[in-house]
């Protein structure tokens, strides 16, 4: 790979899909290995489904994600059913809801969350055992784009972004390097939607139009905008240390 090719806006390209492939192998392996049956002893996902996808922030001490916040992680689902998901989740007495949207977990929901915390510190075990020098270097390269990410964000005033609403991810004292890894995965990939969105809507889409836009040079151009607007973060790396990235994602089972 030449000095081109690891520019930021090119590692941008390059690492999402790997980014996207050991998430959802975490994700799923914690769903696997123990979070559907921890869900049901809390009422199930019909309870617990918000919480499972905004943990990394609701899970920190008065956390909370406000109304534009949660339309952006949620921007490519249906409002409505989203707002009645949210409506069980309240009455499982899982979430809190002020008057202005702001989510927040409740003491139930809290206790659940930090049980989550645990199958995903097994599971990541686990799933990634044998790896421990690799995703202790992956987690200090994610924590310095997120970061570096975060100041270009306040930079910008996005307000109303889904990283702006999920970063940074919340990691209390001994976290275990897994749990690190798969939650800093998570916000950046956080990151990138944001920045597919600007692209997007650039292009004259809405996240329906665009969710059926086929293959050919209209996505090609939206992909390529893509990787130039959610570059930002990369310049916090240097070349070699973006090339490290791709390959220690690429060599994690999953």
């Amino acid at each position: 790979m030449n000095s081109v090719e690891l520019a930021p806006h090119r590692i941008a390209g390059l690492l999402a899909p790997a980014v996207d492939r050991v998430f959802r192998a975490g994700m799923l392996a914690g769903r696997d290995g123990g979070g559907a049956v921890l869900a049901q002893r809390y009422g199930g996902m019909a309870a617990a489904g918000f919480l499972v996808d905004l943990r990394t922030r609701l899970a920190a001490p008065g956390g909370r994600v406000d109304g534009p916040g949660f339309a952006a992680v949620t921007r490519y689902q249906d409002p409505v059913a989203c707002r009645r998901a949210v409506d069980k989740q309240v009455a499982y007495g899982m979430l809190q809801r002020s008057a202005d949207g702001t989510l927040s977990a409740s003491e139930r929901g809290a206790a659940f969350l930090s049980e989550l915390y645990q199958v995903h510190a097994d599971v990541t075990e686990e799933l990634w055992a044998g790896h421990d020098e690799r995703v202790s270097r992956m987690v200090a390269a994610l924590g310095r784009l997120l970061s570096y990410a975060l100041v270009l964000a306040e930079e910008g005033d996005d307000g109303g972004s889904a990283f702006t609403a999920m970063a940074p991810p919340y990691e209390p004292d001994g976290t275990p390097s897994g749990v690190l890894l798969l939650n800093r995965l998570g916000t950046l990939r956080y990151h990138r939607a944001d920045a597919h969105a600007a692209a997007w809507a650039a292009a004259g889409h809405t996240a329906a139009s665009v969710a059926t836009l086929p293959a050919g040079p209209e996505r090609t151009a939206i992909e390529l905008e893509t990787d130039r607007r959610a570059a930002g973060p990369y310049a916090a790396l240097g070349s070699e240390e973006r090339l490290t990235l791709l390959a220690d994602l690429a060599a994690l089972p999953g």
